[in-house]
């Protein structure tokens, strides 16, 4: 149990560090908008995706949020179904995470391009996760295989998925719409250069 807690600690501190580095980068210096006003209108989709654990089921509020953000709604609307299914930042961080858990609860030392088969496998895997509650699960199998890691060693973390879960998700719709403004900001400034030149 305390090997469980340390990793579930370990997978939310690396939630918690992508979230706040990279959309906080994204926000101030490619939306030009406050990270801290970011977060703050994101809080209804993102305590959403932590109750519900579903990426898809968030999509409304996910929207909303965005577009109170600045976002435009026709590529909001694009964006954020798309990144639903292929946006997994939190899906890659857990998968990561596990497949080390994993392989130091069997006493296997993995070696340096090992570790780099993990970051690519869990990176690619999770483009293709489905945006529902479980479903890392299954492409964890794929990242221990690509490694020769034993594929029953998905047993040890079934049972707290859910907890994991609950946190990727959250990085997931978080990323999503920090995507869709970035986009929309990036097109009304294109926009407004156009103008300045035509005019």
């Amino acid at each position: 149990l305390g090997a469980l807690a340390a990793v579930l600690l370990v997978a939310y501190i690396g939630y918690v560090i992508h979230a706040l580095c990279v959309y906080s980068f994204s926000m101030a210096a490619l939306a030009r908008i406050s990270p801290v006003a970011f977060f703050r209108e994101m809080v209804p989709a993102m305590m959403m995706a932590f109750s519900s654990a579903s990426s898809v089921g968030t999509l409304p509020f996910t929207l909303e949020c965005a577009e109170k953000l600045g976002a435009r709604k026709e590529i909001a609307s694009f964006i954020i179904p798309l990144g639903a299914t292929i946006n997994m930042d939190g899906t890659a961080i857990y998968q990561g995470v596990c497949a080390v858990f994993i392989a130091s609860c069997f006493n296997i030392d993995l070696t340096l391009g090992q570790m780099v088969t993990i970051v690519l496998t869990a990176t690619l895997a999770s483009i293709g996760t489905a945006g529902v509650p479980g479903a890392g699960m299954v492409m964890l199998a794929m990242v221990l295989e690509s490694v020769g890691l034993p594929v029953e060693g998905i047993g040890l973390v079934m049972g707290v998925d859910r907890i994991f879960d609950m946190g990727r998700t959250t990085v997931n719709i978080t990323g999503d719409a920090a995507c869709a403004v970035v986009i929309s900001k990036m097109e009304e400034r294109k926009e407004q250069r156009t103008r300045g030149v035509l005019g």
